[in-house]
Formats: structure tokens, C-alpha cells, sequence
């Protein structure tokens, strides 16, 4: 693509002129912008943006509900079909116009330039949630330099232990009543947590210490927060597959249950897990491969970035499995023995049991021999057998069983931290890099506007350090992002492959790679990736109105969590959040067509004015009788006004 865009096929005469008229002042295209110092740091940044907590947490978790093996595979399928494609063409977008999401849109149509206001509006609501995460995680790492770790015992009050702790477990106890203080609804605000309060300033003073030069100061911090993870995920993953039980959780990650592959929201879940793994939709992309050579080899990065992604999760599955299968088998040993002796102590009382098939009095019972006898006889004894938990809690609870817990803790935690900074600087970069872009004041006053949007995000992030917050944090990641960031997907995808044309922009592709790429991108734009992420909207949309919204309280009384259903005030908020973030697609087309109407009539008044101005002037040339006569100022605005009209 060149910088001086040709009119597209059905466009209005003049909306080009318009939109280089009348939108706000804008450099060309190469002056002034930065550029990454080595591949490396791109790659980096790239890899860094896009493996995030994610792929730790959420990705297990699907695996784990959503069949396993079946699951992989299915993922792997819409990464081929729907993810690679669409990132690929964020990376070729960005690198070729070379301007952050609103120039890239803008270039394409003016009509289209609310898509990138609109990933700006979605990252800044990401980044205010995002950092309260990162903030959590400082508090964790600071707590894991105590030995004993703060969460591996109940407290007592007295002689006696914590009746909210006993009833739950030490960690569930630790990170919902010391960490953030809950209240038992959303509609509980209370006061601030002041340590929470204190993570999350120090969360956005390392943000803002990283950002303060763009990526010249976030391109370094890359060296370590994109590789340090790396280093950590596969000390556990060597350590975990040393643990009893580990086998066993691997073998449940891996087995395919093929029969899953009927459920529509199996596929929903894959395909929304793609799409938040590849960072597709915030403009981070665009951002990155914008300060980029033309000659970069996009389409080698695509491929390159998202595979490591898709390995990395499948990495951290195998972590996660591991240590959660060692914890699963550690609480079924001791609830074995707690059962069997529950019923040595039914069969000395006056109780009549049938004749058991195991022996009871043995505690070595191994648990294939106690799954068989709870299968056939034990389950008709009501004996309820412990549940995992929410897997955070459960992978802190697993680390209090290893020896030198603390190490552990600490590395796990510094591991949450460099995965949230390194999403949290690319989030940043989709909100800096087109404002700065677009805006000339923005752009001279880089750092200022960097550190005012830091100082904004913490004021705003406030919200997340109440006692409710952690309510506030659940409905922004459920509500702010996923349907936005889709509707934005989809305007990408139709501006690219229809507007701007698919044939178009695979030339342009193949002049600025030297090089052609595969046609098949051509149709998987058009249609394959369109249907899926028009599909995959449908039903967002409908599984949010067909199920009531609904959040996960921590009800103090029963030491337990529950379903709670939002408030009205609360689906008024999160309605809110998801109009703010798509708004700006309808008012920036609006804007657009108003300016053009605009522009139209007033080249139209223009024009009338020019032409009895030349009438006079040729009159006076051919020295024909004129009344009045023609001033030399009349003949110089005359010459203007014609070099303004398109044509005449």
C-alpha cells in the first residue's frame, strides 16, 4: 500500500479530500515514529502481548471441561482456520500503513475510522481491571517471603481455629478475606483496601516507568518479562512430573472425549480462547508491526507467534495438570483414610453393613481399590468426597506441599507478574500508539500523555480496591472486552476483505514482502473468518440473553462460594460498558457522512462563486464591456479556488 491511498471502488467523489481535510492534524507517515532495535524485541513484544495469564489459567480450565484431547484439537482447527488469518492480517495492516489502529481504518475508509477509537476505548477498559490482576500478584510475591507462607495455615482466635477458615481451606480463607477483604455482594461496597490499594499504585508506576519511551524503554523490559516465564513454567513442569499423581492429571488432560464436539458452546469457548489468545481486536497487534520495516517478514511472524503461543499453553496445561493431579491424589489419600475409618467406627456401633469388599482396618488401601468399593458400595453411604476449588486457589494450596514452599511461591508469583506486565504493555501500546499517531499535541508530549494516562488509570482503578471490587474486576473481563473486541474483529475482517478488497490487499502484501503469499488467505478472509466471527457473536449474544448475568460471590456465613444474579443498577453498568466500547464504529461512519455532505455543498457554493468570478475575468481578457471592474484579488482567489476543485 502506498501512503497516498487511491479512491476506493464506491466511494463518493471528494470523501478523500474530506477526510484529509478536516480530520485532526497528522504527520506523514515515517516522521517521527520509533522503531524496534533488533527483531528480538519485536518478537518479543509480539510473543510477550500475546501469552498472558490466559493461557495459564483459562486454557487448563477449558481443556479440562471441554474434553481434553478433543479440546486441543479443536482449538488447534480454529487457530489454523480463524486465528492465524486474522492475525496475520492485523500484522500486515499495521506494517504496511505504518500508523497505529486509527490510521490503519482511517486509511482504509474515513467511513471506518471509529474501529480504531474503538479498540483504543476497549484496551483502556482492559488495562484498568488488567493492572488490579498484576497488582494482586505483587501481593502474593511480597507474602511469599514468610516462611511458613500466610496461607498454608488457618489462623486461630484464641485456642480455636477460625471458624470461616476451617469451614473453607487456608488459601481459599487467605485470598478472599486477608488479600481483598470480600464483602458478600456487589452491591457492598465498603471502604478501600489500602495494601491492594498500594499494589495497584505500584503496578502503574511500573507501567509507566516501562512505557515512558515507547517501546525504546519497553523493548528492553521484553528481554526479561517475555522469557523469565519460560524459565519458570518448565522448573514446574519438571518438578510437577516428580510428584505423586502427576501422571494421572496428564493422562486426564490429554484423554479425548470426541463426544463434547456436539456441544455448541464447546466450540463457542474454543473459538473465543483463540481469539483472546492471539490479542486480536486491541490494536496491540497493529501497534507492534507498525514500527516495523515494509520488508519484515509478517507472514512468517504470524505463524512463528502463534504456534509458540498455542505450545506455551499446552506447556502450562501440562504444569497445571501435573501439580493439580499431585494435589487431587494427596486429598483423596487423606480422604480414604478419614472414609475408612468413618466406617470402621458405623461398623463398631450399632449400624449393620453389608459384607464390604475391602478391608477397611487397612489403610494402605491403594485408590484404584477404593474407587471400585466407593463405585459399588461406598456411595451408599452419603460420604462426600472433597472438591478442588477454584484452580488459583488450588495451585497455591499445592505449593504448600512442596518442599521449600516459599522458593516456589515466590517463583510462581514473579512468573504471574512478568506474564501480566508483558500482556499490560502491549494493552498500553494499542491505547498510545494510535492516539499519538492521530494527534500532533499527543505526539510532542509523549511523555506527559504517557503519564497522565497512568495516573488516570490508577484514579479510575480505584474502583477495583473496595471490598467489592473483585466483583467490579469479574464483570469488566466478562463485559468490557469479549463482545466489543468481537463486533471490532468483524468490521477488520469486512473492511479488509470487502472494502478495501482481498485481491488488493494481497498485492499489497506481496510488493512490500517481495513476494506472494498463498491465495487461500483470500477466502478464509472473505468468508471463513467472517462466518466464524459473525457465528461466534451470535452466540455471545444470545448465551447472554438467554442465561441472566450472573457473578460469583463469597458468602461470609456459609464459607462458600455462590451464585449471585447482578443487580439492576449492575446490568445498567455492564449494558453501559459495551455500548461506550462499540459507539465509537456508528459515530465515527456518521461523522464521516455528515462531513461529506458537508464538504459537498460547500464545493458545490464554491464552485458557483469560481465560475461567475472566471466569467468576469474572461470578459475583462477579451475585453468585453464589464461594469464593474475586476480586481486583481478576484483573478489570485479565482486561481485558488480552482486548484481546490476536484474538478472544474
Amino acid at each position: 500500500m502506498s501512503s497516498e491511498k487511491p479512491s476506493l471502488p464506491g466511494d463518493e467523489l471528494g470523501v478523500e479530500t474530506e477526510a484529509s481535510s478536516v480530520t485532526v492534524p497528522e504527520a506523514p507517515l515515517d516522521a517521527g515514529r520509533d522503531g524496534w532495535d533488533s527483531k528480538v524485541e519485536y518478537f518479543l513484544a509480539q510473543v510477550g502481548f500475546s501469552v498472558g495469564l490466559g493461557n495459564v489459567w483459562r486454557f487448563p480450565y477449558l481443556c479440562h471441561q471441554n474434553g481434553g484431547g478433543a479440546f486441543l484439537l479443536l482449538y488447534v482447527l480454529l487457530m489454523v482456520l480463524v486465528g492465524v488469518p486474522l492475525f496475520f492480517l492485523e500484522l500486515a495492516a499495521g506494517q504496511s500503513i505504518r500508523q497505529g489502529s486509527i490510521g490503519v481504518w482511517r486509511h482504509i475508509s474515513p467511513k471506518l475510522v471509529g474501529i480504531g477509537y474503538s479498540s483504543c476505548v476497549v484496551c483502556f477498559f482492559v488495562a484498568l481491571y488488567y493492572n488490579v490482576i498484576i497488582g494482586w500478584s505483587i501481593f502474593y510475591l511480597m507474602n511469599s517471603f514468610k516462611n511458613p507462607l500466610p496461607w498454608e495455615q488457618c489462623p486461630k482466635e484464641g485456642n480455636t481455629t477460625v471458624p470461616e477458615c476451617s469451614a473453607s481451606s487456608a488459601t481459599s480463607y487467605f485470598w478472599f478475606r486477608k488479600a481483598l477483604d470480600v464483602s458478600d455482594s456487589i452491591e457492598e461496597t465498603g471502604e478501600f483496601n489500602p495494601v491492594i490499594t498500594g499494589c495497584l499504585a505500584a503496578a502503574w508506576l511500573i507501567v509507566c516507568l516501562a512505557m515512558y519511551k515507547g517501546i525504546k524503554s519497553s523493548g528492553k523490559v521484553m528481554y526479561f518479562s517475555s522469557i523469565f516465564p519460560y524459565v519458570v513454567l518448565l522448573c514446574f513442569l519438571i518438578r510437577g512430573l516428580m510428584l505423586d499423581g502427576a501422571a494421572e492429571g496428564v493422562k486426564y488432560m490429554i484423554y479425548p472425549r470426541l463426544e463434547l464436539w456436539r456441544d455448541v458452546q464447546v466450540w463457542r469457548q474454543a473459538a473465543t480462547q483463540v481469539f483472546f489468545a492471539l490479542g486480536l481486536g486491541f490494536g496491540s497487534v497493529i501497534a507492534y508491526s507498525s514500527y516495523n520495516p515494509r520488508n519484515n517478514n509478517c507472514h512468517r511472524d504470524a505463524i512463528t507467534v502463534a504456534t509458540i503461543n498455542f505450545l506455551t499453553s499446552v506447556l502450562a496445561s501440562l504444569v497445571v495438570f501435573a501439580v493439580l493431579g499431585f494435589r487431587a491424589k494427596t486429598i483423596a489419600k487423606n480422604c480414604i483414610t478419614r472414609n475408612l475409618k468413618l466406617v470402621v467406627d458405623m461398623g463398631s456401633s450399632s449400624i449393620t453393613l453389608p459384607p464390604l469388599l475391602i478391608n477397611v482396618t487397612d489403610m494402605s488401601v491403594s485408590l484404584q481399590q477404593y474407587a471400585h468399593w466407593y463405585s459399588n458400595q461406598g456411595n451408599q453411604l452419603n460420604i462426600g468426597v472433597e472438591g478442588t476449588g477454584l484452580a488459583f486457589i488450588a495451585f497455591t494450596e499445592a505449593m504448600t506441599r512442596f518442599p521449600a514452599s516459599p522458593f516456589w511461591s515466590a517463583l510462581f508469583f514473579l512468573m504471574l507478574l512478568n506474564l501480566g506486565l508483558s500482556t499490560m504493555f502491549g494493552t498500553m501500546a494499542g491505547i498510545l500508539t494510535p492516539l499519538t499517531d492521530t494527534f500532533t499535541k499527543l505526539r510532542k508530549h509523549k511523555l506527559c500523555f504517557t503519564v497522565c494516562s497512568c495516573v488516570l488509570g490508577f484514579v479510575i482503578g480505584l474502583l477495583f480496591t473496595q471490598r467489592c471490587g473483585n466483583y467490579f474486576v469479574v464483570m469488566f473481563d466478562d463485559y468490557s472486552a469479549t463482545l466489543p473486541l468481537i463486533i471490532v474483529v468483524v468490521f477488520q475482517t469486512w473492511s479488509v476483505a470487502w472494502v478495501y478488497g482481498a485481491d488488493r490487499f494481497l498485492a499489497d502484501i506481496r510488493q512490500m514482502l517481495g513476494r506472494p503469499v498463498s491465495v487461500v488467505y483470500k477466502y478464509l478472509w472473505k468468508y471463513v473468518c467472517l462466518l466464524a466471527m459473525l457465528g461466534l457473536l451470535g452466540a455471545s449474544l444470545l448465551n447472554m440473553t438467554i442465561i441472566r448475568p450472573q457473578y460469583t460471590a463469597w458468602n461470609r456465613d456459609k464459607a462458600a462460594e455462590v451464585k449471585l444474579a447482578y443487580p439492576t443498577w449492575a446490568l445498567v453498568v455492564l449494558s453501559s460498558l459495551i455500548i461506550i466500547s462499540v459507539l465509537p464504529v456508528p459515530v465515527g461512519y456518521l461523522n464521516a457522512r455528515l462531513r461529506q455532505r458537508f464538504n459537498q455543498s460547500a464545493l458545490g457554493a464554491e464552485a458557483s462563486y469560481t465560475q461567475l468570478l472566471f466569467n468576469r475575468v474572461l470578459l475583462c481578457v477579451l475585453n468585453v464591456g464589464v461594469s464593474t471592474p475586476v480586481k486583481a484579488t478576484d483573478i489570485q482567489l479565482t486561481s485558488l479556488t480552482l486548484q481546490r476543485l476536484p474538478s472544474f
